[in-house]
């Protein structure tokens, strides 16, 4: 079985240092026979570049660019915690990255090209190395009607249909490099043409990381 697992990059990396005891429980918790990809956001670095290049240029596909090379900067990092099980390879092409895992257990990449989120990237991952599942790993713990940060009376969703999840997406989605929404139009669209089962898993409930990789309830939110 392959499971692909988005992993936004402020989990990797959200203050500006790397988090390396997160990063030790990540590899902690991927233990076991399951195939792995992994695409790794941007984060905080994304975020900071993208500003402080917009006082020089409003360029979009230039702040985009930016942000996919700090995708695969925290990818980077991502395949050093697994040197005996991942390719030490960051892929650039989903190609390349599918024959890779059949030779090694996991796979990682960041981000591919200017105006595409790593959520699409994922998507599209687990279409080509035949994944049914994916895991949206980040510091929001599942999906909410609304901001929870902005709104302390948010719901959070434990189940949800792709219909619920497009709505969301759609109101949330600005396409503008550097900002976070619940999960891309456009992967949501790719996810569901193939009926791909949606888990998505909080940083502070990160114990739930193994019951969604294989399908289970947990904390956060499940969209079939």
């Amino acid at each position: 079985m392959a499971v692909v697992i988005s992993l936004g990059g402020s989990m990797v990396n959200g203050s500006g240092n790397p988090d390396v005891e997160f990063l030790k429980k990540f590899k902690s918790l991927l233990k076991g026979k399951e195939k792995i990809g992994i695409v790794v956001g941007g984060g905080k670095i994304a975020r900071d570049y993208v500003k402080t290049a917009s006082n020089f240029s409003k360029n979009q596909f230039w702040g985009d660019s930016l942000a996919v090379q700090a995708t695969r900067l925290n990818a980077g990092l991502v395949t050093r915690v697994f040197p005996n099980e991942a390719c030490p390879l960051v892929f650039q092409d989903f190609e390349s990255a599918a024959l890779a895992s059949a030779q090694h257990r996991i796979v990682v990449m960041g981000g591919t090209i200017p105006g595409i989120t790593t959520d699409t990237d994922s998507v599209l991952l687990a279409e080509a190395i035949g994944a049914k599942r994916l895991v949206n790993l980040s510091n929001v713990d599942g999906v909410y009607d609304s901001d929870p940060s902005k709104n302390k009376k948010a719901k959070k969703f434990s189940k949800m249909s792709f219909s619920q999840l497009l709505l969301l997406a759609n109101a949330s989605d600005n396409r503008k490099p550097g900002t976070n929404f619940v999960f891309d139009m456009i992967a949501c669209k790719l996810a569901a043409r193939t009926k791909m089962e949606l888990h998505f898993v909080g940083g502070k409930n990160i114990q739930d990381l193994p019951k969604a990789i294989r399908g289970k309830a947990h904390r956060g939110t499940i969209i079939k």
